[in-house]
């Protein structure tokens, strides 16, 4: 187990939030290893900030049979320097949580709730100087999602519900951004 505590000197320097989903739906399948991200908050940081996370949506059911969802929080750094569109590397924040979902008229709808402190790593890159944007890299949070049933039905989806959803990051430091 990791502890992360803020730091003497360090103080709540930005509120950071968004509601606007990316999906409406998360596809069902075999594993649970398919994530679709469904929310993101853009946020700029500096190396040993501490981010306290927050996301919520709610999910429902309407299939015929109890699917297994999973969450987990990834990031990326947004001012990589690579030109878009591209592939690059994201790291998850632990500890990725689970539960079911069921049909009617079981547990229908469920909400997804992570809530993570998470310290920026050392090898931050420092803050951008020139160019049109200046100032801390930004750090891209990201909710992300899956449905897997072992005797899922190709095609089979869980509805994001478009009301309840949040994702709210807390940034801590010693510099305000």
């Amino acid at each position: 187990m990791t502890t992360i505590n803020t730091l003497p000197g360090q103080a709540l320097v930005g509120l950071y939030s968004d509601t606007t989903l990316m999906a409406t739906t998360i596809p069902v399948d075999g594993t649970p290893n398919t994530p679709v991200r469904v929310m993101r908050v853009v946020v700029p940081v500096l190396a040993g900030d501490v981010l306290d996370i927050t996301s919520e949506v709610r999910l429902t059911n309407d299939l015929k049979y109890t699917v297994g969802v999973g969450s987990r929080l990834w990031w990326y750094d947004y001012d990589d320097g690579v030109p878009w569109p591209h592939v690059q590397p994201w790291t998850e924040i632990p500890t990725p949580t689970g539960d079911n979902v069921s049909p009617l008229p079981h547990r229908h709808h469920i909400p997804v709730t992570l809530t993570r402190v998470y310290q920026v790593p050392a090898d931050w890159p420092a803050p951008i100087t020139e160019g049109e944007y200046i100032g801390p890299h930004r750090m891209v949070i990201n909710m992300m999602v899956d449905a897997h049933w072992g005797n899922y039905v190709a095609g089979d989806k869980l509805s994001i519900d478009t009301y309840g959803m949040q994702m709210v990051v807390r940034r801590w430091s010693s510099t305000p951004a």
